[in-house]
């Protein structure tokens, strides 16, 4: 076992960006660049990948990474006047050497902890004194998990309001085989119809065209479903009531330069988030949201899931 990895790795990534390797002893794998706070990989015990990365991302700061898991904060969208989903996305954090206690039943987790502080420019544009950890950790299982704590820290008794979503990217099989369950029937605001608000149908998502919804007071557990590769990630999440779920499809990939023209068929989005009432945390106040990926196999009868079954399992 000499040449056994090991199971947090400081190494150098794509165009040297410095980047952290988490390994299970059964095989699963997961890649968060400092660059962002960023996880580009998660893979299964069979080195199977789940998480979307365009094959033209530019790993190159100041642009953000496509795909992964970037951290939208502290702005969602263009819900706000900062730039296009706030800055933490392509910031370099710092690796956490002591961070806060966390509960005792995560201590068997192969993780590591992110710090992201404001630098004086950020001030200039945010005017808010903040600390952000990030925890990345993976279960001995393989599950990903994802922990922010956003602290208010400043001295000058002024509280802040953010917003805030995961905006992890699904790898697929094919966009027109995917459904998402546990959706339904709720109201969304559609970002293509100036955030107009609707109500979802009985039915489970499934995707035509290009769609870019904020669904609002969601479940705790949206389960996504691949027909093709028979199966289901399960997204759990908590302290964040809304999801988002967004595809490109043909007309805006072919927009994107740093989205591949067909990419939109291998991926959707479905993302753990805090849009509709922003957070607002007074000196000294903390926030955390979390969200916990896993997959599950799927299981068929004559094209129909067992439908029930994972939300309730």
């Amino acid at each position: 076992m000499a040449s056994a990895k090991p199971p947090v790795e400081h190494c150098k990534g794509i165009n040297g960006l410095d980047k952290v390797v988490l390994r299970e002893a059964r095989g699963s794998s997961a890649e968060v660049y400092l660059y962002g706070g960023q996880v580009t990989s998660w893979k299964n015990i069979h080195g199977e990948e789940m998480l979307f990365v365009s094959s033209k991302a530019i790993f190159k700061p100041p642009k953000a990474i496509r795909g992964g898991i970037p951290i939208c904060f502290p702005q969602f969208g263009s819900h706000g006047t900062l730039e296009e989903h706030g800055f933490a996305r392509n910031r370099v954090w710092s690796i956490d050497t002591n961070p806060p206690p966390f509960p005792a039943n995560s201590a068997s987790n192969t993780f590591i902890d992110l710090i992201l502080k404001p630098s004086d420019e950020d001030f200039k544009i945010w005017p808010h004194s903040y600390e952000f950890r990030l925890r990345v950790a993976l279960a001995p299982g393989g599950d990903l998990m994802l922990t922010s704590r956003i602290r208010n820290t400043s001295t000058d008794g002024k509280p802040f309001s953010f917003t805030f979503a995961y905006h992890t990217y699904f790898s697929i099989s094919d966009i027109s085989e995917v459904r998402v369950e546990g959706l339904e029937t709720l109201d969304y605001l559609d970002n293509l119809k100036e955030k107009e608000r609707f109500t979802e149908q009985g039915d489970a998502i499934t995707f035509e065209s290009e769609v870019d919804k904020i669904y609002l007071s969601t479940p705790t557990k949206i389960a996504i479903l691949d027909h093709e590769k028979k199966r289901t990630f399960v997204l759990r999440k908590d302290g964040l009531p809304d999801a988002v779920v967004w595809n490109p499809w043909d007309r805006k990939a072919k927009a994107l330069a740093d989205f591949g023209d067909d990419e939109y068929k291998h991926m959707l989005c479905v993302e753990a988030a805090a849009i509709e009432k922003p957070i607002t945390l007074k000196p000294g106040e903390e926030w955390k949201g979390r969200q916990e990926l896993s997959t599950v196999p799927s299981s068929y009868c004559s094209g129909q899931l067992d439908p029930q079954k994972v939300l309730q399992g």
